[in-house]
């Protein structure tokens, strides 16, 4: 486990899946899942794909490959690179295992950094390769709801940065439906109720917004990211978390099982090209968040 603070802020990455195991404020207390029953998992990487492929197999040229759901990347172990107190950077590059499962040359980075504005996650793409290179990545944290341990669940909303008034999709089987379904946010305002995730994620396409305010009573914290393009909330009905899911990507549509490289809404990287994505946490104020 590797081990990062800075004045009140204190967090844990593990090499393994270079996953956020803990984040914590003096004042604040544990912000982060624990990893427990009925989600085993704080804060997974999602790469090479986010969400799932039909069948879940990855066909290039021709060839079946086996590929699972969010990929392969938060169940590898990642060197680290680079390593300070508030700091630390770690990298996975394909192999002999990835090429078996994903047939292109790439590398990760995952930097977490901390300073007094909290967390800043970095995910650097990286094709060093010689052809285009395809590929999803996302951000998966599972933030604790409620954010008091002394609060009841009820009472906890979502304020977007923007009105978000565009219709949201839904998954069926872990695919992406074809119907947009009317958005359950009224304004910048979403009121958060486990009836909301009865069927999975809740998927905004092309939000407006670059953060939002997760509150409730007497705690708030802000999420802001970069780069992302759709945003996915997710939670499994009656567990104590919220995934506030900044993606570039997302599962196949239902109907689509062709070649890789055509599935929609997947990142293509020229050989050499970097693309940088980023997501925020800090500490809001309540009163201000309703």
């Amino acid at each position: 486990m590797i081990r990062i603070a800075y004045g009140d802020w204190r967090a844990a990455v593990k090499p393994f899946g270079a996953e956020l195991s803990e984040l914590g404020h003096e004042a604040a207390g544990d912000l982060l899942w624990p990893a427990i029953d009925p989600w085993p998992r704080h804060a997974p990487n999602l790469f090479p794909i986010v969400g799932r492929l039909a069948g879940d197999r990855l066909v290039h040229r021709g060839r079946s490959y086996p590929m699972r759901q969010h990929g392969f990347a938060r169940d590898r172990e990642f060197a680290v690179v680079a390593q300070g107190e508030s700091e630390c950077r770690l990298r996975l590059e394909d192999d002999a295992e990835t090429r078996a499962r994903y047939p292109f040359a790439f590398r990760l980075d995952i930097v977490h950094r901390l300073d007094a504005a909290g967390l800043h996650v970095t995910y650097e793409v990286t094709n060093p390769g010689d052809e285009v290179l395809p590929a999803s990545v996302g951000a998966h944290p599972a933030f604790r709801w409620p954010l008091d341990p002394a609060a009841a669940k009820t009472g906890y909303w979502l304020t977007f940065d923007q009105e978000e008034t565009a219709p949201v999709r839904r998954l069926d089987g872990g695919l992406v439906m074809p119907d947009l379904f009317e958005t359950p946010i009224r304004g910048r305002r979403l009121d958060l109720d486990d009836a909301l995730f009865e069927a999975d994620a809740l998927i905004l396409d092309a939000p407006v917004s670059k953060g939002l305010v997760f509150a409730g009573p007497g705690r708030a914290i802000r999420v802001a990211w970069g780069g992302f393009r759709q945003l996915g909330l997710w939670m499994k009905p009656g567990a104590g978390y919220l995934c506030i899911e900044p993606w570039a990507g997302f599962a196949s549509p239902i109907g689509f099982d062709g070649e890789f490289t055509d599935k929609p809404g997947l990142l293509h990287l020229a050989p050499g090209e970097t693309r940088a994505f980023s997501y925020a946490v800090d500490l809001a104020v309540p009163e201000a968040a309703g």
